[in-house]
């Protein structure tokens, strides 16, 4: 794993947006197979501080981050300030209960891990939300600072990529066998194998093989959450990839009654993050066209707000600023 920066700003991009509706879907489908068979959610105290290996980093940490914040405490037995730092984020995750869970990596043991996140010293703590890394500070840092850090990340979790964290039931014991470092299982889904072709083809660029996998699955499933927002993507940018941005954006300003060339515009914003102005052109566009070229401008409209996502008040703005210029 390639470890990235997330920023928290509030700034969209794709590889976030992507992994927000994934870790949406994968928690409900897991909650929804929990319940299927009559069991439980809810996991011991035990659960929420790990030890974790290079061995089991893909099950324990980047899996379990599609439904609640891994923090990453970076340490080793010879490191004072890690002896200081790691009992006050064992108390902090415990005192979350289930907002967030502790992995805890022993860099002398997992060279690998150190090296792959860049780390240059320790104590180094990281988070992993929906797959992706972020840094949240190194070395010793004051109590206030770290509740603030956390609490921060606690909150991007759930609005950015809907994560609300696992439930803990204090009562409940440890699986037989089950210990430091080990995973829930995650359910396996009818689709997980088209949906995991579908990931593979984005990242190597295959965006029709992408396109054609999403689909595939919305042909049996047309509701399908993963699905709809892959594939919303995955044509966004094959829209997208030939383009050449000076010339769209001018034939835009010289054209603004022009629904083609303001749904280009529009669609280069939304790969750039700016979803506002994706939004509020595409409206603008509505209120000053007529017959199929607004119906056009419309559904581009409605594409958009498929990939970001039905609950971000952006688009629940934008629904509403929609509505006002239709009726």
């Amino acid at each position: 794993m390639q470890p990235r920066n997330m920023s928290m700003s509030g700034v969209v991009d794709l590889a976030a947006v992507k992994a927000a509706g994934e870790a949406k879907a994968k928690a409900e489908q897991a909650r929804a197979e929990t319940a299927r068979q009559g069991g439980s959610a809810a996991v011991p105290p035990s659960a929420l501080v790990i030890d974790v290996d290079e061995a089991g980093f893909e099950r324990d940490v980047i899996q379990r981050s599609t439904e609640v914040p891994v923090v990453i405490d970076f340490w080793a037995e010879w490191c004072e300030p890690c002896k200081q730092l790691g009992p006050l984020l064992e108390r902090m995750a415990v005192e979350a209960n289930g907002r967030f869970v502790l992995a805890k990596v022993d860099v002398d043991a997992n060279q690998m891990l150190m090296q792959q996140f860049g780390i240059q010293g320790i104590p180094a703590v990281f988070a992993v939300v929906a797959g992706q890394a972020l840094p949240l500070f190194q070395g010793a840092a004051p109590e206030q600072q770290i509740r603030e850090t956390l609490a921060q990340l606690i909150q991007v979790a759930e609005e950015r990529f809907g994560l609300t964290g696992i439930t803990v039931d204090p009562d409940a014991e440890d699986a037989p066998g089950a210990g430091a470092g080990a995973g829930a299982a995650v359910p396996v889904g009818p689709y997980d194998s088209l949906l995991e072709a579908a990931m593979r083809a984005l990242d190597a660029g295959d965006l029709g093989g992408a396109v054609q996998a999403y689909k595939n699955v919305l042909a049996e499933d047309p509701a399908h959450p993963e699905a709809r927002l892959g594939l919303a993507q995955a044509e966004l940018l094959s829209r997208v990839q030939d383009m050449n941005p000076q010339a769209v954006r001018a034939a835009a300003a010289e054209n603004p009654r022009d629904p083609a060339a303001q749904i280009a515009a529009a669609d280069l914003d939304l790969v750039g993050g700016h979803v506002e102005d994706a939004f509020g052109r595409l409206v603008d566009t509505v209120r000053v066209t007529a017959g199929e070229d607004r119906d056009a401008v419309r559904l581009r409209l409605l594409e958009l707000f498929e990939v970001i996502g039905a609950d971000d008040p952006r688009v629940t703005a934008a629904r509403t600023a929609l509505a006002r210029v239709l009726f």
